[in-house]
């Protein structure tokens, strides 16, 4: 559920996004503000992620702990070459997914200029090419690679919409691009290449399937426990504001009406739309899986308006609104 504005705090500035709104928007991040962005997957806050200072003001906005490091955002593969390692693999996997919903994970350059900070120390950096052409079109006029997680307080659900993160930042940004509603809703998938066995270490938008197929072996998955190295991987994240319940046997033990989404393996995700007016307003409730969850892969809900929600899931899964 989104929660309401803060209080006596001064709404951002919210302009459609076009050139006029680009310009004004690099002007921000040349002086070391904070502008949030459109892209497929949800709205980013971005900052140049070669200033200490705008990198510092990003974990502020959001209450983010400093050890989660940031993914770095670029318009274009001369751009992340820049800043990062790309072997022969993340190359293949740059090519066939970028740009898309895939943050790449690899040895961060000597030379980068990334601020320490956005790597939360490490010796990696997580790249990002966004498939919004709006956003590249603003991150090829920065002339600089943003750091840029999600819009939102940090560990709350994540923003699809300009009016979100206006509600959930307030003046904390400096200008929001209003670029419409996100295709996706749902986070970049994380994969790290940085070592010899690739470890996805947060699903999201881009199937494991398909990435596996890319790279013509399976790839690990970072299980509880494992080092923080790239956003996703807090016991926390994007958490709805009501009760998640993920092994009841009937979807009968909901409250509130329930929709049945997936009735088998779907590695890609489906779109479900809500009817009108039926569960408008009222948020992510609740999910419940048909049986014990047996997959490796998790099962993840993001809702991307009041209307619909993306899925991803291994078995029959439910969702009630209350």
């Amino acid at each position: 559920m989104w929660l309401a504005p803060r209080h006596n705090v001064a709404m951002p500035s919210i302009l459609p996004l076009d050139d006029r709104s680009i310009a004004i928007a690099v002007e921000h991040i040349r002086a070391g503000r904070l502008v949030a962005f459109p892209t497929e997957t949800v709205y980013g806050l971005g900052g140049d992620a070669t200033n200490g200072a705008a990198v510092a003001a990003i974990f502020e906005a959001k209450g983010r702990p400093r050890f989660n490091p940031l993914i770095v955002h670029v318009p274009d593969m001369i751009a992340a070459r820049r800043i990062g390692d790309f072997d022969k693999r993340t190359e293949e996997l740059a090519s066939r997914f970028w740009p898309g919903p895939l943050t790449l994970v690899v040895k961060r350059r000597a030379d980068s200029g990334i601020s320490e900070l956005a790597s939360a120390g490490l010796e990696t950096v997580a790249i990002r090419m966004p498939a919004d052409r709006g956003a590249r079109t603003f991150l090829a006029e920065a002339n600089r690679p943003l750091a840029a997680p999600s819009a939102n307080r940090s560990g709350k659900i994540s923003p699809t919409t300009a009016q979100h993160v206006a509600d959930e930042l307030g003046d904390a940004v400096a200008l929001i691009l209003d670029g419409g509603a996100c295709e996706v809703g749902l986070e970049s998938t994380v994969l790290d290449m940085s070592g010899e066995t690739p470890v996805l270490l947060r699903p999201g938008g881009a199937a494991l399937e398909e990435l596996e197929e890319a790279l013509g072996r399976k790839i690990e998955i970072a299980g509880p426990g494992a080092a923080i190295a790239s956003p996703g991987m807090l016991e926390s994240h994007y958490a709805p504001g009501l009760p998640l319940r993920m092994e009841a046997e009937a979807a009968s033990e909901l409250r509130g009406p329930v929709v049945q989404v997936a009735d088998q393996a779907n590695s890609g995700g489906s779109r479900m739309e809500v009817p009108d007016g039926t569960y408008r307003g009222t948020g992510a409730a609740a999910v419940a899986v048909g049986g014990a969850c047996e997959s490796a892969r998790p099962v993840m809900v993001s809702i991307s308006s009041w209307r619909s929600c993306r899925v991803l899931a291994a078995r029959p899964m439910y969702i009630s609104f209350a």
